[in-house]
């Protein structure tokens, strides 16, 4: 039988077997019966093929709701949360009930190969400027430890990201897409790709895919995809939103506008920062998921672990983070330095002068806790890279030239560095970096060379620059946010000062700085930057 007459003999005469077959779960009894029916009996039929699995095709369908959120219940959530509690303190209110979905998705690794990652989708719907056609938020988070991270389950004690995402944007209509990344939650990868802006960059493509074909949901039927996309992101997630908008626009995808917040994309200058004697306040952390995750990527790091990682963690430290073992237990356990970086004897004296550094001052005690008998990172090694810094210099750090990533680094650490520095695209959007000029952890270093590459080097679209940490301005439009973390940091300084601290407060608020008192004020003037495109 012709294919054409086949498929007319096999039409459907009764609405109740189009119900049938549409199911995703039809027996396969009851599906034999039909293709028999249909002359599928015939010696020359085979059935078809399953489909090849797609970057960005949806796992699951439909998706799963994991939670819905009444603008009481969005209320309730946010004062159980630290970070939450400075939100309630501005003028908020939700404005819609926000369906929160677990979004399983085909993306790819470093290497290309088809793996499966996760994230949230949360759909505003039920009240004004919540249903119908709405804006893409898509979010990318910050550094996590917990291997089982999940940005969907907006009850977990260690998601104040997802909290910030559903109460800032979702229930203010925004349609909110936000990806866990390769390595944690579902995926099987037995690592993280951290700080790989491609591979970073495909995961956001392929979450924002997956989530626009769930539209609309069962949920909120009333809610779809009104054509217009934002891009933002923190922390790491900075760095990731920047490099998704970069692979978008190149990609001839249209993006409206884009917010990185705090992000390290200047990353080669911020390596050399680092290694120089400006010791992060995260450093181990990040160290111990960046090494590994370029050595699986590109190969030519190290030949084993010992010739960078001391002896005390050289063993286990290639597959330790992410872990279902909380970081607090792998420091007390000895698995990684909670602080130490390096050891207090330079590798050679010319080296002295900064281990640690001491500029600016106001971080000198941050480095300085990176310096110590429990490094992770052998005075060799540290040596050799600041050997190829010294003959091939960043043009950011730690003199401003010409503002560009090395020419012809040797290092291979700083040559992975290079390939994912972002001096190297302008973005033809709109665009808005926050970050607060105090960061102990993501240096503002990282926001100056950005903005200094995009004005001397590939002058770009509109970009906005804001010190969240700097005194208001006249006229100035984010002097509200402005007001607030200057608030927000007085009451860490009152509240050291009552329990007995005798610096001042100052170390109170380093330590609560970049996790705990920038993320609120900066995402929302990307709010208030976003509504106006």
């Amino acid at each position: 039988m012709h294919a054409a007459a086949r498929g007319a003999a096999c039409a459907p005469s009764s609405p109740s077997i189009l119900v049938i077959m549409k199911s995703h779960f039809i027996p396969a009894a009851i599906a034999a019966i039909t293709l028999c029916a249909c002359g599928g009996s015939d010696s020359g039929m085979s059935p078809p093929a399953p489909a090849t699995p797609q970057r960005g095709q949806l796992i699951q369908t439909p998706v799963q709701s994991v939670g819905v959120y009444p603008q009481a219940g969005m209320l309730t959530q946010l004062a159980g949360s630290p970070l939450g509690q400075l939100l309630l303190k501005t003028a908020y209110s939700p404005l819609c009930i926000i369906n929160v979905y677990h979004l399983e998705y085909d993306t790819v690794d470093p290497m290309g190969n088809l793996t499966p990652a996760s994230g949230a989708l949360m759909v505003p719907s039920g009240g004004t400027n919540c249903d119908g056609a709405r804006p893409i938020l898509e979010y990318a988070h910050g550094t996590k430890t917990d291997r089982t991270y999940n940005i969907a389950d907006l009850g977990a004690s260690d998601n104040d990201e997802g909290l910030l995402m559903a109460a800032v944007f979702a229930s203010q209509g925004y349609i909110v897409v936000a990806p866990n990344y390769v390595g944690y939650d579902i995926s099987t990868l037995g690592y993280h790709p951290y700080l790989n802006a491609n591979q970073q960059a495909d995961d956001m493509i392929d979450a924002l895919t997956a989530a626009r074909s769930a539209l609309p949901t069962a949920d909120a039927p009333g809610t779809t995809d009104g054509g217009k996309l934002f891009v933002t992101g923190y922390s790491q997630g900075g760095f990731v939103a920047m490099a998704a908008h970069r692979a978008m626009q190149s990609a001839g995808m249209a993006v409206t506008a884009a917010a990185p917040l705090s992000g390290p994309y200047a990353l080669s200058a911020f390596g050399d920062a680092v290694l120089e004697g400006e010791v992060d306040m995260s450093a181990p952390i990040n160290i111990s998921l960046l090494l590994p995750g370029y050595q699986h990527a590109y190969g030519n790091l190290y030949s084993s672990a010992a010739d960078v990682f001391a002896p005390a963690y050289a063993a286990g430290i290639g597959s330790l983070l992410p872990s279902t073992t909380a970081i607090s237990v792998l420091e007390t356990e000895g698995e990684i330095p909670a602080s130490q970086l390096f050891s207090s004897t330079p590798p050679a004296p010319s080296y002295a002068a900064f281990t640690p550094a001491t500029e600016p001052a106001n971080l000198a005690p941050v480095f300085a806790a990176g310096f110590g008998p429990q490094y992770l990172i052998l005075d060799s090694y540290r040596g050799s890279y600041l050997a190829d810094a010294l003959a091939n210099p960043d043009g950011g750090f730690p003199a401003l030239t010409g503002g560009l990533p090395p020419a012809n680094p040797g290092n291979t650490l700083r040559q992975a560095l290079k390939l994912n520095d972002l001096r190297n695209w302008a973005p033809a959007a709109p665009v808005l970096l926050c970050a607060g000029d105090a960061d102990p952890t993501v240096f503002y270093l990282n926001t100056r060379l950005m903005q200094n590459y995009w004005a001397v080097n590939a002058p770009p679209g509109p970009v906005a620059v804001l010190d969240i940490d700097s005194a208001a301005i006249a006229n100035d439009p984010y002097a509200s946010f402005k007001k607030g973390f200057q608030a927000a940091k007085d009451a860490v300084i009152l509240a050291a000062v009552a329990g007995g601290a005798t610096d001042g407060g100052a170390s109170a608020v380093l330590n609560a700085y970049h996790a705990g008192l920038v993320p609120p004020f900066c995402l929302g003037a990307a709010k208030q930057f976003f509504d106006a495109q």
